[in-house]
């Protein structure tokens, strides 16, 4: 039996798993990384945000990572790293839809929700084409030094006094690694979560949901009955997380410059099992066939690969974190696509797990340090599937869906102006998870939203939103002039600098830090 060892294994050669190996290398530890499959891979999960982009920034420069800094940006990744597939993502794109009916737009635009991110091209967000994304830190990682295991089939996991020892075969002959820490990031019921038989529970808040995804290709634009007659939207509907939402569920559209689309459904049991979701290919053309507009946009599409079905989405784990191993986030626990929550969690992780390697694996401070990275991801976790979970109670009524999406803007558009403020502590945990009164706030809006509420109700509803994110709002998200079109404009951090603890030159050079100092 081939038999190493390692300082520290990783478990899961996706994009996260790479990149705390080569974080790991940096800090001087032995790092093996682990692999069942072989890359280019296919992997769902594809579309970034502000915050996660910026957490990818910070740990580049924390761990001398200069190899990431291209993947922060549109701009920069299409200049120095072109040949990596990737989408242009400006922002998020709603659009409502009723079964059976075709979609409309309207003067008000009730119909619609779009919320800038960026204001130009240059510094936007990205979808990631996993296959490319994920085999290019694959290969970062190897040529910092991390021993890469790629078909490698890992069935025990046994914890000793001074590590854990890693049984299973790669190229079919017998192996076994030990390492005196193991970090799974092989995603819900991963490795460990199986090896270790460790008990899963419900997220709260949140209703059993399943997934059919593919990519495509030949994917139409939006027809124009989804564009407003001499209106200029906040940035192109279509260079965005594109989200056809509708009662029960909602379809994400992500387009590549490759010429190949993700798409995909997440819905209720209810809605799932109406349409069979396990039969694949056929579900998804029963449910095009109830969305028409969508159907225009799918006329002529092809799948590339065969329909997943993911007859479970939600996912936690009970425990997180043991004396010698970790869950990253992402095999933690699982939500939701919508809101794109998924990457800023796990990376969120990746940052906290550096941090606790930082002190050193015999150090006093450890295990605490564990045990509090633990709390922080089931809160997270629990946080993000609270407000989704009101979402989807609320995907019949889109007013009060657009409404309390807004939470998520907010905090998130807050969150990112203070870190790059430097003033992380104004921002403490997902979604404003831990703020002294935002945190409170939250959680008495998503359980109201998920009540069946009455017009007069509806209207205390939405003042509680005004008051909760009126005094966090950095990115002009309260001004009703916009509504429901919000462009990312940097003349609104500059107006509300003082919301941040900030004097306007401040947020000045901030601004032009991000490179925005021609706009200002």
């Amino acid at each position: 039996m081939s038999k190493q060892h390692f300082q520290i294994a990783i478990v899961g050669s996706g994009f996260a798993g790479s990149l705390l190996a080569m974080m790991a290398q940096r800090l001087g530890f032995s790092t093996v990384l682990i692999e069942r499959g072989r890359h280019p891979r296919f992997a769902i999960g594809e579309s970034s945000t502000p915050v996660a982009n910026l957490l990818l920034e910070e740990i580049s420069v924390a761990y001398d990572l200069p190899m990431m800094r291209p993947l922060c940006k549109w701009g920069t990744w299409q200049k120095q790293l072109p040949h990596l597939g990737c989408g242009l993502k400006r922002g998020f794109t709603f659009y409502h839809h009723q079964f059976r009916k075709t979609f409309s737009t309207n003067n008000d635009r009730q119909n619609q929700l779009l919320v800038g991110a960026s204001p130009n091209e240059e510094i936007a967000d990205t979808h990631w084409y996993r296959p490319d994304f994920d085999q290019y830190l694959m290969m970062q990682a190897q040529k910092l030094g991390v021993t890469y295991l790629d078909e490698t089939l890992l069935t025990v996991a046994r914890e000793e006094t001074n590590g854990m020892v890693l049984t299973g075969t790669r190229h079919g002959e017998p192996m076994e690694i030990s390492a005196e820490f193991v970090i799974d990031a092989t995603g819900p019921r991963g490795f460990l979560h199986r090896a270790l038989g460790l008990p899963e529970k419900s997220p709260a808040h949140f209703p059993p949901t399943q997934g059919l995804f593919s990519h495509f290709e030949n994917v139409g634009a939006l027809p124009e009955k989804f564009s407003m007659p001499g209106r200029t939207p906040p940035y192109p509907p279509e260079h965005a997380a594109v989200h056809h939402v509708f009662p029960g569920g909602w379809i994400w559209v992500l387009k590549f410059n490759n010429g190949l689309t993700s798409a995909g459904v997440a819905a209720t049991d209810a809605v799932a099992n109406e349409l069979n979701f396990k039969e694949g290919e056929p579900a998804w053309q029963r449910l095009l066939q109830k969305l028409p507009s969508v159907a225009e946009i799918f006329r002529h599409a092809r799948a590339t690969i065969p329909f997943v079905h993911s007859p479970r989405l939600s996912f936690q784990s009970g425990v997180v974190a043991g004396s010698r191993w970790a869950l990253l986030p992402s095999a933690a626990g699982f939500v939701d696509p919508l809101l794109s929550t998924g990457f800023p969690l796990t990376l969120l992780g990746v940052q906290r797990l550096g941090e606790i390697l930082k002190l050193g694996l015999k150090n006093p401070a450890f295990q605490k340090q564990l045990e509090d990275y633990s709390t922080q991801t089931t809160l997270e976790l629990e946080t993000a599937a609270r407000l989704v979970g009101a979402l989807y109670a609320n995907m019949n009524r889109f007013e009060v869906f657009k409404e309390l999406s807004l939470l998520y803007f907010i905090a998130a558009s807050f969150s990112e102006t203070a870190r790059r403020l430097g003033k992380p502590e104004l921002a403490d945990g997902f979604l404003l998870c831990r703020h002294p009164v935002f945190a409170k706030q939250f959680v008495e809006i998503c359980e109201m939203a998920n009540g069946n509420l009455s017009a007069e109700e509806i209207k205390i509803f939405s003042a509680n939103i005004r008051a909760a994110i009126e005094p966090l709002d950095v990115a002009g998200l309260t001004d009703d002039s916009r509504h429901p079109w919000y462009p990312a404009l940097a003349a609104d951090l500059l107006r509300n600098a003082g919301k941040v603890g900030a004097r306007e030159s401040e947020m000045r050079a901030m601004l032009a830090r991000c490179g925005l100092e021609f706009t200002v």
